[in-house]
């Protein structure tokens, strides 16, 4: 068997936090009504000299310091994202450029919305095994504040920006992330329309039908995960699931009967930061020594598309 193990973890958050209170002079809504409906507190807005790349580039570079690789060892880099700087270049070569990546590293980004890191950890499993250089760097990354519409009080208050990134190590002897991915071809239920409709680019979502997809495809895809990889979910050490809302995360440990200690959360601290909620949660774990060497993550996110996937990594 051959795999990845994650060997360094790094996270970016903008200066500028937003609270309910901060939105309620906004917006007709109130900390009760957001707190109630969505757990979250406060998120956190890109401001003036914060963009993208200025988070992606402090995650990546926290991540690489903290697992020892130099950028001569990096054979992929991808950015999981929907709200890159540019539409091309892409982030990751942006990025490449900036932290002095071989020419011939691997790099591009990948769309899968909050599902996108999941999808980025698989991939990098899949590259870095034809790679010469078998150290891979993803990210995920959003500045979901610059295509929010804050008219619109149902999706304002859920998003947030940040960054979060991986290093990840490939290894003849190490274990298989075991991912799980899928789609659905729901466009109409969570989009941002394209560059050439000529609409606004904000975020539309039927709140309701992603609840009950989300209800229905995180535990299911959790127990597929596991089950690939012959194990229990009592053996797990930890959960990071996306931070999408409280309610679907109640929801999905309860129904997966999961302790709720091995289950951290950080959205009402962060909000919905989308490909960036998963890594982010992922560098609280291993920062804050909850996550430790040896130990089983079992990550999931699902999104837009509509998007979902889970993967079983091990801290090295």
């Amino acid at each position: 068997m051959s795999g990845i193990k994650l060997i360094g973890t790094g996270s970016a958050l903008p200066a500028q936090e937003v609270t309910n209170f901060d939105l309620e002079k906004k917006v007709d809504t109130s900390d009760e009504w957001i707190t109630t409906r969505t757990g979250i507190k406060s998120r956190h807005y890109c401001g003036e000299g914060e963009h993208h790349l200025s988070l992606c580039l402090a995650a990546a570079r926290q991540a690489m310091e903290r697992s020892g690789v130099t950028p001569a060892e990096v054979g992929v880099c991808l950015v999981a994202t929907l709200t890159q700087d540019t539409m091309t270049p892409s982030a990751a070569c942006v990025l490449q450029k900036e932290l002095g990546l071989p020419e011939d590293t691997v790099c591009f980004d990948l769309n899968a919305a909050c599902a996108g890191f999941v999808y980025g950890l698989h991939t990098a499993e899949c590259l870095l095994a034809a790679s010469a250089r078998k150290v891979g760097l993803v990210i995920g990354c959003e500045v979901l504040s610059r295509i929010t519409d804050f008219t619109d009080r149902s999706t304002c208050v859920l998003f947030g920006d940040g960054a979060g990134a991986a290093v990840v190590r490939w290894g003849e002897d190490y274990p298989s992330l075991c991912a799980v991915m899928g789609s659905r071809g729901n466009s109409e239920v969570l989009y941002i329309p394209g560059v050439n409709t000529g609409a606004p680019s904000y975020i539309h979502m039927d709140g309701k039908e992603v609840f009950r997809f989300a209800v229905d495809v995180l535990p299911r895809c959790t127990r597929e995960v596991a089950a690939k990889a012959g194990i229990s979910l009592d053996e797990v050490d930890h959960f990071v699931f996306h931070q999408a809302n409280q309610r679907i995360l109640d929801f999905a440990i309860k129904k997966l009967k999961l302790d709720p200690a091995k289950c951290a959360g950080n959205i009402a601290r962060t909000g919905n930061t989308s490909a960036a909620s998963v890594p982010i949660l992922l560098d609280e774990l291993v920062t804050s020594g909850q996550l430790r060497s040896g130990q089983k993550v079992l990550c999931a996110g699902f999104g837009g598309g509509l998007t979902w996937a889970g993967a079983l990594l091990q801290l090295a």
